[in-house]
């Protein structure tokens, strides 16, 4: 590992950056020293702007663009203290499109498909819970509170901990999952009981999933969120985006 990308790391963990966003932005400097095949401290501003106007010819969404010049922002402003890189660059604006939303009978036939009990899990929680595909891979055993019928997410988006209800059906069908796979930490683990199913995999998963249940609508997992979302009045969410209500199959 170089120096640089220790420094990088370092800085990044004094901000107390989730590991997703470490990942982002370590990833964003190397694309751009790949591009120039340099060394990132070695490069001009004109080099730095040019490789953000490659991003956009090469028909990178505003999205993705934002997160990699955030990352490269990072690099330079707080990596590279004494760097006189200045770059004034803002958001790029995100278009506004609408996701596409599941049918209920496409969900099912998605919730149905896998022979794999842990897959048809995986797919039921994400539903149920309206939880995004991170925050299903970071469920523990302790997140399934039966008592309360709640699932707890700790640390989601925005680093924040919150609730959101359990279904009685999906509690049933955790209950038999259990005792095939008798999970003691990661609630779903990958090859390794100590280490949770990855979210790669998770969405490799899904995409094999809806191809071989052959629905062609929709993108990747957060599909069956959007799904929720629709089903589910504003009112019935609260300020953290836990639903109030379970849903249920």
């Amino acid at each position: 590992m170089s120096e640089l990308r220790k420094k990088m790391i370092r800085a990044m963990e004094l901000k107390d950056f989730s590991p997703r966003t470490q990942q982002s932005y370590l990833s964003a400097v190397e694309g751009l020293s790949k591009f120039h095949r340099k060394s990132p401290d070695r490069l001009t501003q004109t080099e730095i702007e040019d490789y953000v106007l490659h991003l956009k010819d090469e028909g990178k969404s505003a999205s993705t663009r934002n997160v990699i010049i955030s990352g490269v922002k990072f690099f330079y402003q707080h990596t590279l203290v004494n760097s006189e890189i200045a770059l004034n660059m803002p958001s790029r604006r995100k278009p506004k499109i609408l996701p596409e939303v599941l049918s209920r009978e496409q969900v099912r036939m998605i919730i149905d498909t896998p022979a794999d009990l842990k897959h048809r899990l995986i797919l039921m929680t994400a539903y149920s819970g309206g939880l995004r595909v991170s925050e299903v891979a970071a469920l523990k055993v302790k997140s399934i509170d039966s008592a309360r019928m709640v699932i707890r997410v700790y640390q989601g988006k925005g680093m924040k901990d919150r609730d959101t209800l359990l279904s009685k059906k999906l509690l049933e069908e955790l209950r038999t999952y259990w005792k095939v796979y008798r999970p003691t930490d990661w609630l779903f683990y990958g090859k390794r009981r100590d280490t949770p199913m990855s979210i790669t995999s998770i969405q490799r998963m899904y995409s094999r999933t809806k191809r071989d249940a052959g629905i062609t609508k929709g993108k990747g997992i957060h599909c069956l969120r959007h799904h929720a979302d629709s089903r589910i009045m504003p009112t019935n969410r609260n300020k953290s985006g836990a639903l109030l209500t379970p849903l249920q199959f």
